[in-house]
C-alpha cells in the first residue's frame, strides 16, 4: 500500500537494533484518520470473509483493531498480556516469545469473548517472526472459532514469520512488506 509505504519512509526512522520505529503515527502517537484509511484498506481485503470478530493483542495492535472493527462494525477482542481481575471465569491461553525484550509471556482471552459461531480477522501491527500471529491463531482453534486471515499493518519479510504463518494455510494481507532495513533506509518487497 503506497499510502503506507511512503508515510514509513516519511515519518518513521530506524532505532538501535534496526528495530523500526513508527511511533509518531502507528503505535504510541495514533494518527486516527490515516489508520482509519488502514482499517478500510483491510475490510477492501477482506469484506467478503464473514468477519464477527476482530482479534488483536493488547497494547500496540488495539488501535488499528478498532479502526479496522468500524469499517466492518464487529467489536474487538484482545488478549492480554498480564494476569488481571477483571477477567473472570474460564480463558484460552498462549505463550508468545517477545524477540524485542527478549522473554516469553502468556496471553489470555476470556471465553466469553471469542467461541464456534465466530469468524476471526486477526489483525496487528507488525509480523517479524510470527510468534504473536501465532499465539492469536492458537486462541482462534481453541475457541473453535474460524480465522478468516491475518491483516498486519507492517510485515518484516526477512524474518520470515509470515512464510511461517501462510505455510499453515492462513491467508496474510500485510500492507507494507519490508525486504530490508538498515542506516541506509527502507526498502520494501516489490510484488512481480
Amino acid at each position: 500500500m503506497k499510502l503506507l509505504e511512503d508515510r514509513i519512509l516519511k515519518d518513521g526512522k530506524i532505532g538501535a537494533g534496526n528495530v523500526l520505529k513508527v511511533d509518531s503515527f502507528l503505535n504510541h502517537q495514533i494518527d486516527v484518520p490515516f489508520l482509519s484509511e488502514l482499517g478500510r484498506e483491510f475490510h477492501r481485503l477482506y469484506k467478503d470473509e464473514g468477519i464477527t470478530k476482530i482479534l488483536t493483542i493488547e497494547a500496540s495492535g488495539i488501535g488499528i483493531a478498532c479502526l479496522t472493527a468500524a469499517h466492518f462494525g464487529v467489536p474487538v477482542v484482545f488478549a492480554k498480556k498480564t494476569p488481571t481481575n477483571n477477567i473472570s471465569g474460564d480463558v484460552y491461553t498462549a505463550e508468545v516469545y517477545s524477540y524485542t525484550h527478549e522473554r516469553t509471556y502468556g496471553i489470555r482471552l476470556s471465553r466469553d469473548f471469542l467461541g464456534p459461531d465466530d469468524r476471526v480477522l486477526i489483525i496487528d501491527d507488525f509480523l517479524a517472526k510470527g510468534s504473536a500471529l501465532l499465539a492469536l491463531l492458537k486462541i482462534v482453534h481453541d475457541a473453535g472459532a474460524t480465522a478468516a486471515g491475518a491483516g498486519i499493518v507492517i510485515e518484516k519479510a526477512y524474518q520470515h514469520g509470515g512464510e511461517i504463518v501462510r505455510a499453515q494455510g492462513l491467508r496474510v494481507e500485510s500492507l507494507a512488506r519490508i525486504a530490508s532495513m538498515d542506516e541506509d533506509g527502507v526498502k520494501f518487497v516489490r510484488e512481480e
